[in-house]
């Protein structure tokens, strides 16, 4: 048995019972990714701190003083998160030689719960692309084919765990930074609502829209991770998790808007099956999602730029021209336009919450694309505008209304399908998810 490829649950109880030795958990993980593709996945690995953390969870196991559930469990962090003496760059080459004095609040946490730090994985330039690819350090490869977009931001950090060189992967999303990636890996992604999990120690993209969530291969490692770097003292209990009685709702409209076939295809099939589980499932538009989604120019890009202008300006050759080309986007946008921009789409989101309040979730395509060409990604710049807004568009449906989402795969590969929760649902949603998850296999 490849213990590599085993949910971080799964190696959790396996720690806990004496039956996987943690130390050399982390050393296959370590052995694996100084290999193959492994450089074009974690930006660096911090191998002295994995061997310690790993050790000490051994001594823990042997003496039944287990921290919790992913206490020996090894992850890996996009390499946005902080970490005490250890590089942290963003994927920028503007960052290059950055090296915090400690952890970022969530990994000081999975630390206590005895979660192992492997390291750092690359991911798109200072987290502003959903395609994954990176000309300026590395782009990820993608599970299905290396030749294929990864899915961004957190683009190693999905590579690591579908290819085994991770039990779980901590990210962030910030316009569907940890959903697009899990999705085109066929993973299980979660992002809670913002405000959910901290964000101290974290290298900003839009402090309003920013989230750190999992990926992982269930939902249950999910709840576990996030139970983790949280400070959650239990975990989530997800026993008894049934469909029968949900009300989901399929939001018709802009999601299927330019939609290729094959992720349609995943999602109905997908929602079918849900249906056959007892799940009630309706189908109409919402007015509101449109015109919210709308405002997502004069929100997100003036302030990526506002946080980073300052940075970018001073040396703007470092960056890749066309994340360059993004960031400049939100200087031509007035502070009038901007404040009332966020008056609208508090109203909407008001709007939202009341005509979504009869389900228990609100279900879309996660992705209206399959990953697409890596290299064309990098040799198009017209391909890569498209691409990339419809990459992003459904996943942002979550963010521009403030919601919890959580994706899982169809089953079709490279496909996903997205519950959206209003925040501070998360616990809800996630035990919705493991029941759907049941459903679909």
């Amino acid at each position: 048995m490849d213990w590599r490829f085993r949910t971080a649950a799964e190696q959790g109880r396996a720690i806990a019972a004496g039956k996987l030795d943690p130390v050399e958990q982390a050393e296959a993980y370590l052995a694996a990714a100084s290999t193959g593709e492994g450089g074009r996945i974690y930006a660096r690995l911090t191998p002295a701190r994995a061997r310690a953390e790993a050790m000490a969870a051994r001594s823990r196991a042997r003496a039944g003083q287990s921290r919790g559930a992913l206490d020996g469990v090894a992850l890996s962090w996009k390499d946005l998160f902080d970490s005490a003496g250890v590089a942290t760059e963003a994927g920028s080459r503007l960052l290059a030689g950055r090296v915090p004095d400690r952890d970022a609040a969530v990994l000081r946490e999975a630390t206590l719960h005895g979660a192992v730090c492997l390291g750092k994985t690359h991911m798109t330039e200072l987290a502003f692309s959903g395609l994954g690819v990176n000309p300026m350090t590395a782009t990820p490869p993608n599970v299905h084919d290396p030749r294929l977009a990864p899915g961004g931001s957190s683009s190693g950090a999905a590579a690591s765990v579908a290819m085994g060189l991770a039990a779980a992967a901590v990210g962030s999303d910030t316009g569907g930074s940890v959903r697009i990636p899990a999705a085109w890996n066929d993973l299980v992604g979660f992002k809670p609502g913002q405000g959910r999990v901290s964000t101290e120690g974290v290298v900003p993209l839009c402090r309003r829209f920013d989230s750190v969530g999992p990926l992982a291969r269930s939902v249950e490692d999910c709840a576990l991770v996030l139970g983790a770097i949280t400070g959650r003292a239990a975990p989530l209990d997800l026993r008894g998790a049934d469909l029968r009685g949900a009300r989901l709702l399929v939001l018709e409209g802009l999601a299927f808007e330019g939609a290729r076939a094959a992720p349609v295809r995943g999602f109905e099939d997908a929602v079918d099956r849900l249906a056959r589980a007892g799940a009630a499932v309706e189908r109409r538009a919402l007015p509101m999602v449109s015109p919210a989604m709308d405002l997502s120019p004069i929100l997100f890009a003036p302030e990526a730029y506002g946080l980073w202008k300052d940075v970018i300006e001073a040396a703007p050759a470092r960056m890749y021209p066309l994340i360059l080309e993004r960031f400049r986007g939100g200087a031509g946008v007035s502070a009038a336009d901007y404040v009332a921009g966020w008056d609208r789409l508090e109203r909407f989101r008001a709007d939202y919450l009341s005509a979504s309040a009869e389900y228990d979730a609100v279900l879309v395509p996660t992705a209206p694309i399959q990953p697409p060409d890596a290299a064309r990604l990098l040799s198009d710049p017209e391909y890569f505008a498209t691409e990339n807004l419809l990459a992003l568009r459904n996943t942002r449906i979550g963010n521009i209304l403030g919601l919890c989402a959580l994706t899982l795969p169809t089953g079709l590969p490279a496909t996903g399908i997205s519950f959206m929760a209003p925040a501070g649902d998360e616990d809800r949603l996630l035990r919705l998810g493991m029941a759907a998850e049941a459903a679909l296999g």
